[in-house]
């Protein structure tokens, strides 16, 4: 019986935590990407970019803060950083919006012209990024490191298996759970959420019920670059930082946006749980696993991992192309692309 205990506590130490934790930064990513295609009717392949640079100016204003000598004791700086980096980064699209994609817009350009357009201001963010802030690793995560360490969960139960929560996953989990619950309350219960549906299900006839379009787009890059800036700050504060990182994270993203239906925020939450949880199980080495599970003279050598690490974003690629290939409106059909 202690071998299943065990092999339980394993799984949720390697999959199910991490996994969980994975999931709110995709999902985040991933309801940004859904709010920018139900509005302006396109792809933004800038937004692991725009996280990428949430993510910098959260990096910039904690060195502020360090520089100050204010610490926040258990609680990442990162964290009481954020605000000021959600307002860089707003001022960022919305400039942005001003002076690239407004063009288009009032031209009525397709829009496979705004998603080449949004590749080129992807490729500009990056390299502006990597001036600023360099291509190196950084680390910022200076609060306590773990809630739970899996040492004393073993000497808890006396078992040989443990499990270790970091802090930066409990605040993951936390602020997606908070940002997400904020969202879906903004568009279902209030007027300008309400607004912003309609103008999302039927742009003409929002029109002639008098919404007023430009407020509605700059609505919608505000809450972009809210989410954008939480999903990348939670996941440098969970792994750390390095600019190039959120150009990988570009695929995973928009594959949990198709999975759970593009356009839908609900399937976007969904995605990104979907796509994470299949990333971590099919990278995981499950020798030990199967160790406890199994008779000894049963239990295979080597690893027993599906997909070495290195193939982890391939995961959500198969999956991306097979959803559009069965199912191109995804779990909770949403637009076809």
């Amino acid at each position: 019986m202690q071998d299943y205990a065990n092999a339980a506590l394993l799984l949720t130490n390697y999959l199910v935590v991490p996994g969980i934790a994975y999931g709110c930064q995709l999902a985040l990513g991933a309801l940004g990407v859904t709010l920018i295609f139900s509005v302006l009717r396109f792809s933004n392949f800038a937004h692991g970019e725009l996280m990428s640079a949430g993510t910098m100016f959260a990096i910039f204003a904690t060195w502020g803060f360090q520089a100050m000598g204010l610490s926040f004791g258990p609680v990442p700086t990162a964290l009481v950083a954020l605000p000021f980096a959600i307002l860089a980064s707003i001022a960022v699209v919305l400039l942005t919006d001003k002076a690239i994609y407004r063009f288009y817009r009032i031209k009525r350009s397709d829009p496979v012209i705004l998603l080449i357009v949004s590749i080129g201001v992807m490729f500009v963010m990056a390299g502006l990024i990597r001036f600023l802030i360099g291509p190196d690793d950084r680390t910022f995560n200076d609060g306590a490191r773990f809630i739970l360490k899996a040492r004393e969960v073993k000497d808890y139960l006396g078992l040989s298996e443990g499990v270790t929560i970091k802090t930066s996953q409990a605040i993951t989990v936390l602020v997606a759970s908070i940002a997400a619950g904020l969202l879906f309350w903004f568009l279902e219960k209030t007027k300008t959420g309400k607004m912003m549906r309609a103008f999302s299900d039927n742009e003409d006839l929002a029109l002639l019920s008098g919404i007023n379009p430009e407020r509605i787009v700059k609505l919608a890059w505000v809450l972009a670059a809210v989410l954008a800036t939480i999903a990348g700050t939670l996941y440098g504060l969970d792994k750390s930082y390095k600019p190039f990182v959120f150009q990988q994270l570009l695929l995973p993203i928009f594959a949990a946006a198709i999975v759970g239906g593009l356009g839908n925020p609900l399937g976007a939450v969904i995605g990104g749980f979907v796509i994470a949880f299949s990333e971590v199980a099919l990278t995981y080495a499950y020798t030990k696993f199967l160790a406890y599970t199994l008779p000894p003279a049963w239990v295979p050598d080597g690893l027993v991992q599906f997909l070495p690490t290195d193939y982890k974003f391939a995961i959500s690629f198969v999956i991306l192309v097979l959803i559009l290939l069965y199912r191109p409106t995804g779990i909770l059909r949403g637009k076809t692309l």
